[in-house]
């Protein structure tokens, strides 16, 4: 409850920031709108060659579609920037206005930037995902929502924490947006079921960058394919990246040495 309370601060602070620039919100727009239309337009090349893709149905792809737009905006609206004001303090030395405060440093710095416009993205996504199941004509019971919604906060902290951890490298190396580039371009490969790819390259986007339990799993979750052992171990990952995260980072704390060291 007090990570959601400081979120909400936050996010009408970010809001506050953001009215000033109005404009924004429609630029936002129409690169959301872009991006998805290029998504699809893609999803409608390959389908037309093919009517299934390794078990993938049209209508199931782009319901996993839905769900990579959804946590894109998820990424965008606060990880990703709080992660990247992380480094940034850490770089310049103001992390100290941080470490002061009497809230946990760690939850301070997880919602320190919010772009509000990114939400554009948080309703683009679902519209998708449901649009793409009322053309599959499948009902979703309560039970398969539940799995669904479990799947998809375990894939947020799994995210959560991987950013977290590749932020918290900072306070070794002074640089290291090389290595937010390489993420970038594996959770690209997310847009696509992790199954259609060879096998070395599912292991990475599933053990080396877990993308697939963001993505793929909680699409497998709505769509009703999702097996009982795939959602323990989504779980079970995300429980401990959660904590070996928080564990890199009071050990990463440590070596900080502030503006005033």
């Amino acid at each position: 409850m007090r990570f959601l309370r400081l979120f909400i601060i936050y996010l009408r602070i970010g809001l506050l920031y953001e009215l000033q620039y109005r404009a924004n919100f429609w630029i936002q727009l129409g690169k959301s709108i872009m991006n998805l239309v290029v998504a699809l337009a893609g999803v409608a090349v390959i389908y037309e060659h093919t009517t299934n893709l390794n078990g993938w149905v049209p209508a199931e792809l782009v319901a996993l579609l839905g769900i990579f737009v959804l946590m894109t905006g998820v990424l965008g609206v606060v990880v990703r920037p709080s992660m990247e004001k992380l480094i940034e303090d850490v770089r310049d030395g103001t992390l100290d206005f941080t470490l002061t405060k009497p809230e946990d440093a760690q939850v301070l710095v997880s919602v320190s930037q919010v772009r509000v416009w990114q939400l554009i993205d948080v309703i683009l996504g679902p519209i998708v995902s449901i649009a793409a199941l009322l053309h599959l004509e499948r009902q979703v019971d309560l039970q398969q929502m539940g799995i669904f919604a479990i799947t998809l906060l375990a894939g947020t902290a799994i995210l959560y924490s991987f950013w977290l951890i590749l932020a918290t490298i900072s306070f070794w190396f002074i640089r290291i947006e090389n290595i937010f580039m390489i993420f970038h371009s594996l959770y690209d490969a997310a847009r696509w079921p992790v199954t259609i790819y060879p096998g070395w390259l599912q292991a990475a986007l599933t053990f080396l960058v877990p993308v697939t339990f963001a993505v793929t799993v909680p699409a497998e979750a709505l769509i009703g394919r999702l097996t009982h052992d795939y959602l323990m171990l989504t779980i079970g990952l995300a429980v401990a990246l959660l904590v070996i995260s928080r564990l890199f980072w009071r050990i990463g704390l440590r070596q900080y040495a502030g503006a005033s060291a």
